[in-house]
């Protein structure tokens, strides 16, 4: 899983069909820290994220077709929570 921020939205007027009424969002990698990236990457949005918010993201086609549930689906990465916090101070509560 990768833990990243919605950093912008992408259009397309000609796409395979899979992506019809699918949102496709920029997502930017994140550290634990919380720092942005270079890297980044497209997902289909499946939580209604929106631009500013941070997701934990699958990059991994057969995850992603399994969420989809359509096994032959062209997806690689796909959002599938909205982050609230992270704690990385290394202590369980």
């Amino acid at each position: 899983m990768i833990l990243g921020k919605v950093v912008g939205n992408i259009y397309s007027t000609i796409n395979h069909p899979f992506y019809d009424s699918k949102r496709l969002l920029v997502v930017a990698h994140l550290t634990p820290e919380g720092t942005v990236t270079d890297n980044y990457l497209i997902a289909v949005d499946s939580v209604d994220a929106g631009v500013g918010d941070t997701v934990l993201v699958i990059d991994e086609g057969n995850s992603a077709r399994q969420i989809v549930q359509h096994g032959n689906a062209p997806i690689r990465s796909i959002i599938i929570g909205i982050v609230d916090q992270v704690d990385n101070t290394g202590q369980s509560q």
